[in-house]
């Protein structure tokens, strides 16, 4: 099976590409050459970078045909536009990544299918991807184009610490300095983790099934946690005692509106997944990796080397800023 991934190098796509090289299959990278970062054995890499040169990577791959594509770098209507444009007729099944914070807010019931509609008015993020999934459906069902949705939920791996405020590096060394985080909320709402080597796993039994045609699939853990057990699981990882300020999002939200709308519009909501559909098409899918494993895999990524647990201090000065003014209002 021949695989084009758009892509192919962030913290989903790279496991990903990897597990789709053990089983076998012909994969192509396309992007941009500039993310230094080891591509599996027998992967072919194709350079080109399909937002400023569309044109160029349509005449680029204008004599190949593959089984499957898959965009890994799609957020908008109009970059869904251009490929339909290049890979209609290039390929057996297009694959668009969205994202499971598309789905209705605020909920109305946590338990969540490929049925719940799709609404978010917080985060022009899960707007922008609905659109695309509209714009492709529209494609399928007047033209045919064999377009499979997929939407992943909250996926990490050790290079990208999970979090709901503040950025990984950022977190740990809080938790570390014995400084306060930030815990959206009282802590106690529902979120799914999930590891992308159990994604992958179900993501590339995926890849060329002819009953994917047309359907969008969440893929999740199912392990269920809270706020509270997630960043208590974090601080056992990196060696401290999470010290946790419960603030409300809305809170947040005022101060710092680019973390709020993520809030409101996705992790502030409980949630857990039903993954029988896709279990349907790839049935011994198990996601493996609890979050605590998971968790000290990342720690030890970030202490491996030098650099990676450096703090970013716009955000680490935007909690010191959040907390004071929320314990302030408390005088």
């Amino acid at each position: 099976m021949k695989v084009l991934f758009v892509g192919g190098t962030g913290t989903i796509s790279t496991a990903c590409s990897a597990l789709a090289a053990q089983r076998g299959i012909e994969l192509t990278l396309l992007n941009r050459g500039q993310r230094q970062v080891a591509v599996p054995a027998g992967v072919e890499v194709v350079t080109g970078d399909i937002n400023q040169d569309p044109a160029g990577v349509k005449a680029l791959l204008a004599e190949r045909h593959f089984d499957v594509v898959v965009n890994w770098i799609v957020f908008t209507a109009d970059q869904i536009e251009r490929d339909i444009e290049i890979f209609a007729g290039k390929t057996d099944q297009y694959v668009f990544i969205s994202s499971a914070s598309a789905y209705q807010k605020p909920i109305l019931h946590h338990h969540i299918t490929e049925a719940t509609p799709l609404a978010n008015p917080f985060w022009a993020y899960s707007r922008h991807k609905i659109a695309c999934e509209e714009r492709l459906m529209h494609e399928y069902r007047e033209h045919g184009f064999p377009m499979t949705v997929v939407r992943p939920s909250h996926t990490y791996g050790p290079a990208s610490l999970p979090t709901a405020v503040g950025g990984g590096a950022t977190v740990v060394a809080r938790i570390r300095q014995g400084k306060k985080v930030i815990v959206h909320g009282d802590g106690e709402s529902l979120w799914v983790m999930t590891h992308n080597t159990d994604f992958a796993h179900a993501f590339v039994g995926l890849l060329g099934h002819p009953k994917g045609i047309g359907h969008a699939f969440q893929i999740t853990s199912d392990e269920v946690l809270t706020w509270n057990q997630i960043y208590a699981s974090i601080g056992r990882a990196c060696g401290a005692d999470a010290q946790m300020v419960h603030i409300p999002s809305d809170f947040i939200n005022h101060h710092d509106p680019v973390t709020g709308a993520g809030l409101l519009g996705d992790k502030a909501c409980s949630v857990v997944f039903d993954n029988s559909k896709v279990r349907e098409l790839v049935p011994d899918y198990v996601a493996t990796v609890p979050f605590a494993r998971g968790v000290e895999e990342c720690i030890a990524w970030l202490d491996a080397e030098p650099g990676r647990g450096d703090v970013d201090t716009e955000k680490d000065a935007m909690m010191d800023k959040i907390i004071t003014a929320y314990e302030r209002a408390w005088v």
